[in-house]
């Protein structure tokens, strides 16, 4: 289990590229859930579609997409250098929006369904008597939909920690900037004798995912058995 230096730091880079990506993706797709499973307005079909394309497109098709529309010489991507200076493509801030992107259907998928299970007459109930939309959102739906977010918040974890396609094709494999467990274990595949090291990477990459998981359901049962408890 022991890894070399370009080990470390692609084990420590994919760690920070999934803790940022579910971080920054999570109040977004609580948002978005929860328009797909509260609200009917126009455009919902188109909303609902983008937001599972990356499920659907080849994931190198989506890196592509990524490079032209924020590279240094793409319109996003230009307006973010110049405005803030800050750039997306071949750098680490790339593979955490490539992180995003490609697990957001996941996660926005998990907490739309707990939304759905939770009975819309109990976020009624709370309206008629006088409170607003924030209040019953906050107090009645967020707390019965917690193991929802857990679960999409650890499936876009587990999604950032594995994603290769998009990230190599939008930022490349530079190791120390942008390489990441998958690309590393890509690069030690091409090259004569790099098994050894890439069968530890495996292993801390099932490693990581396996604690995810586990934490997640730790966790989940803890804010059932809470629920249960009020």
């Amino acid at each position: 289990m022991m890894l070399d230096a370009a080990g470390w730091e692609a084990l420590r880079l994919s760690l920070l590229v999934g803790v940022v990506a579910t971080g920054l993706a999570l109040p977004l797709a609580i948002w978005v859930a929860w328009l797909l499973a509260r609200r009917d307005f126009w455009g919902k079909a188109v909303l609902n579609a983008l937001v599972h394309l990356p499920l659907v497109l080849p994931p190198v098709v989506t890196g592509y997409l990524l490079l032209i529309a924020f590279g240094r010489t793409g319109p996003i991507g230009r307006f973010l250098e110049q405005t803030f200076g800050l750039v997306l493509a071949f750098r680490w801030t790339g593979a955490v929006l490539a992180a995003i992107v490609m697990g957001f259907p996941l996660m926005v998928r998990a907490i739309r369904l707990a939304i759905e299970a939770v009975d819309p007459k109990i976020e009624e109930a709370a309206a008629t008597l006088g409170a607003p939309g924030w209040a019953v959102f906050s107090t009645i739906t967020l707390p019965l939909i917690l193991p929802g977010i857990l679960a999409g918040g650890v499936m876009g974890f587990a999604k950032a920690i594995g994603e290769f396609g998009a990230t190599i094709t939008f930022v490349a494999n530079i190791p120390g900037e942008t390489q990441t467990l998958p690309s590393a274990i890509y690069a030690l595949l091409q090259v004569p004798g790099g098994e050894a090291d890439a069968v530890r990477l495996v292993l801390w990459a099932c490693v990581l995912a396996l604690s995810a998981v586990v934490i997640s359901e730790w966790l989940a049962r803890r804010v059932a058995a809470q629920i249960a408890g009020t």
